[in-house]
């Protein structure tokens, strides 16, 4: 419960934190343009019966902006006034135009207003990963430090990769750690280089294999090969009750070889697909009831043990990690060298981002997309300042380009009516614009619908 909290406080602390800078960069526009700004809300204040659904508000004496805070929790809003938005206020827009209305303005300074948040959102980004570069630098395993190479799976295999092969780089640019680039250069290249027993050389590639399917088979397409070394054993657990120590070798489980904990993960994933139709505990202590075949510690001797795997199948043991098996490369940036390191590490994720959005268009990856939930999951379990910056720069990203898709009722349907308009001379009727309004929040409360079902039908386990 205490991890749920902290994941949601930082999740809400960030989005606050983005939405009211998106909407004071909307804000900022409208004032310096003289457009008279009614409301600027974080959250939703939405009215039920006679409850207008303020938390809190105010308005200066002197001023024309009434500022608050909603109790829905969905984002929050800048009304400005003369403009059609998801307010719907239609009895402004039968009123004669005013001088100090959105829509007395030139098409070029509202199309400013439109693109103010997004703007914001973006250049925000860059600045929060220079500042992280800034204050922590960077820390990552370089893929050619990485000796005991990859493991990959027989689709990777079939195209011609061997089991510890040390990934170098594509013909697109050289590996620099092992991350989700790794997945998409490899997708889109023609040719990846590589050391194969201290010898380098290529393997051709179609230049078209599917991102997603790479990272949705199991195994997955590559990954960093992980000896299967014991590091830890956890006191009266299934591992140490059997005799298992720091230092032990797996060799086999149920008479199968393994190299790697790789593939004994593998092999337990098959035997918890056979969980699944177990009936009696009798049957489930059976499927449990394991033979484990170890090289010893002290003396590499082969030892052959039986155990009983937990209920959810776990040795209770941990694996060296990365950090004690490679040398960790750390990077310190001064603070005008965070600047364009920032700014270059912000445009490969969005350009990533946006790379990706095709396959959202699959079956698969329609299943893919996760609504609050997900997003909070993405959070750590302990409050860490790094990562939660991180993250707060990943999803003022997200924002930008998603408030700049042509849909009406976002930023980019605005943007693209504008353009229209400029392109044209002609302003689309104020009744084509309401409708469009209505279409677009039809279609963003389909689509968190789904986002939000998919974080439900996950978390119930039926994807």
């Amino acid at each position: 419960m205490e991890s749920f909290l902290i994941r949601l406080l930082q999740f809400m602390l960030s989005i606050s934190l983005l939405v009211l800078l998106h909407e004071g960069g909307h804000f900022f526009f409208s004032k310096l343009f003289g457009v008279r700004v009614e409301k600027f809300y974080l959250f939703f204040d939405v009215t039920i019966g006679k409850w207008k659904g303020s938390i809190f508000k105010f308005k200066p004496k002197f001023g024309d902006t009434e500022y608050g805070m909603g109790w829905l929790p969905l984002g929050g809003y800048c009304k400005i006034s003369g403009m059609i938005d998801e307010s719907f206020d239609t009895d402004q827009m039968s009123k004669p135009a005013e001088a100090w209305e959105f829509r007395s303005k030139p098409a070029w300074q509202r199309l400013l207003i439109m693109i103010g948040g997004v703007t914001v959102n973006f250049f925000l980004a860059l600045f929060i990963y220079s500042m992280v570069m800034f204050t922590w630098g960077e820390d990552f395993i370089q893929m050619k430090d990485m000796n005991l190479g990859m493991k990959f799976n027989k689709e990777a295999k079939a195209l011609g990769f061997q089991d510890h092969d040390i990934l170098i780089g594509t013909d697109i640019r050289e590996f620099k750690e092992f991350n989700v680039d790794v997945f998409r250069d490899l997708s889109e290249a023609h040719r990846v280089d590589l050391l194969r027993n201290g010898k380098k050389m290529s393997i051709e590639l179609p230049g078209d294999i599917n991102l997603l399917g790479m990272l949705k088979t199991s195994p997955v397409f590559v990954r960093p090969f992980l000896p299967a070394e014991v590091d830890t054993v956890l006191p009266n657990g299934p591992a140490a009750k059997a005799g298992i120590v720091k230092g032990d070798k797996f060799i086999a489980i149920n008479n199968k070889k393994i190299d790697s904990s790789n593939e004994l993960d593998e092999q337990l994933g098959r035997l918890d697909d056979q969980m699944e139709s177990v009936t009696t505990h009798r049957d489930s202590l059976k499927l449990r009831t394991i033979s484990l075949v170890v090289a010893k510690a002290q003396s590499s001797k082969l030892d052959t043990l039986n155990m009983v795997l937990t209920p959810d199948l776990k040795f209770e043991i941990g694996w060296k990690s990365f950090a004690d098996m490679y040398k960790v490369t750390h990077v310190d940036y001064g603070f005008w060298e965070s600047f364009p390191v920032g700014t270059s590490y912000g445009w490969n994720v969005l350009k990533g981002y946006v790379s990706d959005m095709k396959y959202v268009f699959t079956a698969d990856g329609a299943k893919s997309i996760g609504g609050f939930g997900a997003i909070g999951s993405l959070f750590p379990a302990q409050w860490d300042w790094h990562q939660f910056w991180l993250m707060t720069a990943f999803l003022s990203i997200i924002l930008a380009f998603m408030n700049i898709l042509p849909i009406p009722a976002l930023d980019g349907g605005h943007v693209l009516f504008l353009l229209y308009e400029m392109i044209t001379r002609r302003k689309p009727s104020e009744n084509f614009m309401i409708k469009a309004e209505y279409i677009g929040i039809t279609i963003l409360f389909i689509l968190l619908i789904i986002a939000n079902l998919n974080d439900v039908l996950r978390w119930l386990g039926f994807m």
